[in-house]
């Protein structure tokens, strides 16, 4: 190829006029991702963008790549290369973005099995694996709490709380993230103990429908409950959760019609978060956020 012919590629950050753009992309992928998703996205988090500019559409999109800073982690997500440039390093380059963006923190993500191998070749380690369910919500059995333990709504009162209690079972800094999560949360609900909040998940609009996520409690039979009050809240709708292969909820949330229709590796660029203070995150905000 001649040095006219070859392609000219523009790598760049990414604004919010590129996601609309961006959003298409994933469409194409046939995604989930609503206009509002990636727009969040774009605004707690460091984005790139790759255009063709030898393309008869001027400035036209075709890669993307995010790193959303959370403490002493920043999270990659939503890596995209249009499928007519796949082959040419564009993902490679991409992925150098966004890991620049990340230092010093240390860098997680969330890999399609094809991708592992990429990812592990740039000095990511496995540490677990995600299952993502979805499927039309049924009204679970709520499981009983034991006694001196509260369910309730959540309201504006909790939200400190909430991030202490997010931050804990993520190993995160959630405070960006649960800020954007706040405004458009549809329910919240928690369980309290002898005064004090010790676990609670939220429901919100998300692709197709809606999305339980974070859950954070001390153990799966809270999870069980908070996430089968969310489900009673929208029977028949179509519900999407990212849960932790060892969370002990699969057979669960598929007796509740959240089948199991995918499989990522969580995998970490140095040593991965983990969680303290007696909680654990039973759920993800999504699978680009951790």
């Amino acid at each position: 190829m001649s040095v006219a012919q070859r392609p000219s590629y523009l790598y760049r950050p990414m604004t919010s006029e590129d996601v609309a753009a961006a959003h298409a992309l994933s469409v194409q992928l046939k995604w989930p991702h609503r206009l509002e998703d990636w727009a969040m996205l774009q605004r707690v988090a460091e984005g790139f963008v790759v255009e063709d500019d030898g393309h008869l559409d001027a400035g036209h999109l075709i890669g993307t790549a995010f790193s959303c800073p959370q403490g002493a982690y920043a999270t990659i997500g939503l890596v995209i290369v249009s499928d007519e440039y796949q082959g040419q390093g564009i993902g490679r380059k991409l992925m150098e973005l966004a890991l620049e963006a990340c230092m010093p923190r240390t860098a997680i993500l969330n890999a399609t099995l094809a991708g592992v191998p990429l990812y592990a070749s740039q000095g990511f380690v496995e540490f677990g694996q995600i299952h993502q369910h979805q499927g039309q919500a049924q009204v679970a059995d709520i499981p009983a709490l034991p006694a001196g333990e509260q369910c309730r709504p959540l309201t504006a009162d909790d939200r400190v709380r909430q991030l202490e209690l997010a931050n804990a079972g993520s190993g995160l800094d959630r405070e960006s993230v649960l800020d954007e999560l706040f405004e458009v949360v549809e329910h919240s609900v928690g369980i309290e103990r002898d005064g004090q909040l010790r676990s609670f998940a939220m429901l919100r609009p998300f692709g197709r429908g809606h999305c339980i996520g974070p859950v954070i409690a001390e153990n799966s039979e809270q999870a069980k409950h908070l996430i089968a009050e969310l489900l009673a809240r929208v029977p028949e709708a179509f519900v999407r959760i990212d849960i932790p292969a060892d969370s002990g909820l699969s057979a669960w949330l598929e007796e509740a019609g959240l089948k199991q229709v995918d499989s990522v590796v969580q995998m970490a660029r140095g040593t991965p978060p983990r969680a303290v203070g007696g909680v654990s995150q039973f759920a993800l905000v999504t699978q680009a956020m951790g």
